[in-house]
């Protein structure tokens, strides 16, 4: 058995580092041009070498996304584009668009080549075209069984990468016009408004101004709002159909969300490699999972093709479950934390740190000062205060409030 990767968003510096520091193999991220996540941060190519740098003294690799699909001014700044990051060392590019997979060959013949799930590749026919396109992996579309990635793993010798986790389209695998109709922002070039996210009514057209709910509560509905995809509890399911790569959703999402996540697979995929034959699905880890931004989860097409119980139509909003997260490590000195604010704080509450060893701990918050030394009864978002702690915490770790 080949140990699967996990692959982790990265939207930007911070959410990079998050993701090594809890366990990811790789991360995926995007420049500032030709990516499908315009709202994400992002990386300059300044900051993209030093991000390579980092992973790769961690021992992981860095896939950049460039797979926006591209009109005829972007291939015009493609090559130029391309030989500016080429000193990077980025390990594969993602691309869909076979006029840019096409540049990329012609100006960096060596790099790996990994095809995008918006690629919207669901038959193994089409996995072996782009093999001999000189693709290394494909990531196939959000829309197949486990049963169809195996007959593609029995037919094709090749990578193959799935998601395992984070948010799901309502279009196939993201090929999306409802955005580019609405706001004029194109999700197939980065900028999705998300829509389908948006809370729908009926208007009938002789009667302008008139909404009638579709639901009988009468708050609308959230008609296009799928559940997030979660598969905590059936990995061994998506190891044994030979998945190569477990890729996590979000590199918009917050830095809680993207640590707590590659968290929980990491020890989940450990356990799993450890002692197949024993293995189980453990229950914190779905409870840890709800803890962070969710709109419930779904198991998405890998059993069978979801019906209504696969949609939100109460609310097209993520949010997490309980525990808030406060803030993160910065310095650790003995006993002495410096503990970066991103949420409030008060004297009393009790704090969960999330060690990256798979433990936690808890403190109640008694002693509270400024870096001056001034004590404190609140710390506000954006200040760095000071703690102490008599457990072992370490740098980049992050803290929670526990309720």
């Amino acid at each position: 058995m080949t140990k699967p990767e996990l692959l982790a968003p990265a939207g930007d510096m911070e959410k990079l580092k998050a993701a090594l520091h809890y366990g990811a193999d790789a991360v995926y991220l995007s420049g500032d041009r030709y990516g499908l996540r315009a709202a994400a941060e992002n990386f300059s190519p300044e900051e993209m070498a030093e991000g390579v740098k980092i992973s790769h003294k961690r021992g992981a690799r860095v896939y950049l996304a460039l797979n926006a699909f591209a009109h005829n001014a972007d291939i015009n700044g493609l090559q130029s584009y391309l030989k500016e990051i080429g000193p990077v060392g980025v390990d594969a590019i993602i691309a869909s668009d076979p006029g840019v997979i096409e540049t990329v060959k012609e100006i960096f013949p060596e790099v790996e080549l990994h095809l995008s799930t918006q690629a919207n590749t669901t038959n193994w026919r089409s996995v072996r075209f782009w093999k001999e396109q000189g693709v290394s992996r494909v990531c196939v579309a959000r829309e197949l069984s486990l049963q169809e990635i195996r007959e593609i793993k029995d037919k094709v010798d090749i990578e193959v990468e799935a998601f395992v986790h984070g948010a799901m389209c309502i279009s196939y695998s993201g090929r999306c016009l409802i955005s580019s109709y609405m706001t004029g922002r194109s999700a197939n070039q980065g900028d999705c408004a998300h829509s389908c996210r948006y809370r729908y009514s009926l208007v009938e057209e002789t009667r302008p101004g008139e909404y009638f709910p579709v639901e009988e509560d009468g708050r609308g509905t959230y008609m296009m709002s799928s559940k997030d995809l979660c598969m905590i509890e059936h990995l061994d399911e998506m190891i044994d159909a030979g998945i190569d790569s477990f890729k996590i959703e979000g590199r918009t999402k917050g830095i809680s969300y993207v640590g707590n996540v590659v968290r929980v697979y990491r020890e989940a995929i450990d356990r799993y490699t450890k002692e197949p034959a024993g293995y189980c699905a453990d229950s914190k880890w779905m409870e840890e999972l709800k803890a962070v931004s969710n709109r419930e989860y779904t198991t998405g097409f890998y059993f069978e093709r979801p019906g209504a119980d696969g949609q939100n139509y109460l609310t097209s909003s993520s949010s997490p479950i309980g525990r808030e997260f406060v803030g993160m490590v910065r310095r650790v000195t003995g006993s002495e934390i410096m503990l970066e604010v991103r949420n409030r704080l008060k004297i009393g509450e009790t704090l969960e740190f999330i060690s990256k060893d798979k433990s936690s701990n808890t403190l109640k918050v008694e002693n509270l000062k400024a870096l001056s030394g001034e004590p404190l009864f609140t710390a506000n978002p954006g200040m760095t205060v000071i703690l102490e702690a008599g457990f072992p915490v370490n740098v980049n770790d992050m803290v929670r409030r526990q309720t």
